[in-house]
């Protein structure tokens, strides 16, 4: 079994900045990709950015371009942060986090955390 736990969201002003973490436990062979999902109001799911276990990161185009964000990762804790910088209101969803790999089972891993909620307001 394999769990997550995120941190780090929370009510900022326009302008802002959040650091959002993820940390993974359980029973892990290997975390391949590990992401981070956003949720708007009234929104589907979308991709926000993704990390490799060697460290090569993509974003979405349409989050590259409208605030600073950068994923990053620590493999020895297997957590996965999410850095914002200059969000914007339109930035207010939940954040979810997102694990690909392999279980110690050798099964195919796909997990999801619970959500962190981000509000940037005035």
């Amino acid at each position: 079994q394999v769990h997550l736990v995120e941190s780090g969201g929370g009510l900022v002003q326009p302008g802002g900045s959040l650091r959002l973490s993820c940390a993974a436990s359980g029973s892990l062979l290997s975390l391949d990709y590990m992401g981070w999902y956003r949720q708007a109001p009234e929104s589907r799911r979308e991709l926000a950015a993704v990390i490799t276990g060697a460290g090569s990161t993509e974003y979405v185009d349409s989050v590259k371009g409208r605030f600073t964000i950068t994923i990053s990762r620590d493999n020895d804790k297997n957590t996965v942060y999410l850095l914002m910088n200059d969000l914007e209101p339109e930035d207010t969803a939940v954040y979810y986090c997102n694990v690909k790999g392999t279980t110690n089972w050798g099964l195919a891993l796909d997990a999801w955390g619970p959500g962190t909620l981000v509000g940037v307001s005035s």
